[in-house]
């Protein structure tokens, strides 16, 4: 089972890998708007400490957006979804596989970019740690819940606008319990049950968001 999962996200991995431009548009656009914030609102320092947290959630919360629509669009197109239901293996292990590769071509990034966007957000550096557990616990849960929604709308065109009504529902405690994280931290208040929070929602998706995604993609080709 763990090849095929292996498999799975190394196909998706290179199959993304050829189509450069549209795989740096969610980490392009979450850059611009973090760096672009401070010269459009306010350069001071505690102002921009304040909103820090709020501005990376929304931001990345966005990106997400942006870029979960082609999960499994191209998939459907050329009738590779159809494969995934006629195979020997779980639909869900399948599913999970491309899901991974989502998180890897779009969370990975951001985690890297994170320490650059807390200086120019002028988060305070002990607060670096927090932000980054909560970008690499929160951005997994917006891959999944997304797959949910892009799995809903594969089959209909120009489904962005209503993926977005779909799933901006259950992205909000993702962004409440990141955020507030973040600012506890900041505050040096106790941080251990907004992080909580967020594990008990990414264990959550990654039990259910697959049997999920796999009934709505059997919805979406009937």
């Amino acid at each position: 089972m763990l090849n095929v999962l292996l498999t799975v996200i190394h196909r998706d991995l290179l199959v993304a890998f050829r189509r450069r431009a549209e795989l740096m548009n969610p980490v392009l656009f979450y850059a611009i708007v973090v760096t672009l914030f401070p010269l459009g609102v306010s350069p001071d320092v505690s102002f921009l400490s304040k909103l820090a947290p709020g501005v990376v959630w929304v931001t990345a919360l966005l990106a997400a957006l942006i870029s979960v629509e082609r999960i499994f669009k191209q998939d459907f197109e050329d009738g590779s979804i159809e494969q995934l239901f006629l195979s020997p293996y779980p639909v869900s292990l399948l599913i999970f596989g491309k899901v991974v590769a989502h998180w890897i071509i779009t969370g990975v990034p951001m985690l890297g970019i994170v320490p650059i966007m807390a200086m120019l957000l002028h988060i305070p550096g002990q607060v670096l740690p927090v932000l980054w557990i909560s970008v690499l616990i929160g951005t997994p849960i917006l891959s999944l819940v997304g797959a949910i929604g892009a799995a809903l709308t594969v089959g209909l065109g120009g489904g962005g606008m209503l993926i977005g009504l779909l799933v901006l529902p259950l992205y909000i405690p993702v962004l409440i319990f990141a955020s507030s994280a973040v600012s506890a931290a900041m505050d040096g208040q106790a941080v251990s049950g907004q992080l909580a929070m967020l594990g008990a929602g990414l264990i959550l998706a990654l039990i259910l968001a697959p049997l999920a995604i796999s009934a709505s993609l059997k919805v979406s080709m009937d």
